[in-house]
């Protein structure tokens, strides 16, 4: 079984920075790629940003600029750093791992999601 559990959440004044953690633990072979998502109230989830095993990253095109997404790979831990935030950056962020077992199974796992409210 394969747990990812979420920190760093909060409550922060438009303008400043969270830096959100995120640890895979259990039984990993390999993870292919770590990502977060987020949603907020009464719309749909959607990706943030997301970085593979290979270190290439993708972000959406509301955080470019403002949110990176780095990962450690010893700890199987990705982080996001979140500058600038705005109100509109207000939501619950999950996050994603794809990942394959010592089974040889590939699968998507989630974490339980950690709130972040942007407000003054």
């Amino acid at each position: 079984q394969v747990q990812l559990v979420e920190s760093g959440g909060g409550l922060v004044q438009p303008g400043g920075s969270l830096r959100l953690s995120c640890a895979a633990s259990g039984s990993i072979l390999s993870i292919n790629a770590m990502g977060w998502y987020r949603q907020a109230p009464g719309k749909q989830r959607e990706l943030v940003a997301v970085i593979t095993s290979g270190d290439s990253t993708n972000y959406a095109d509301s955080v470019k600029g403002r949110f990176t997404i780095s990962r450690h790979n010893v700890k199987s831990t990705v982080y996001l750093q979140m500058n600038s935030l705005k109100p509109e950056d207000t939501a619950v962020y999950y996050c994603n791992a794809e990942l394959m077992t010592p089974t040889y199974r590939n699968v998507e796992v989630w974490g339980q999601g950690t709130l972040v409210t942007v407000s003054s």
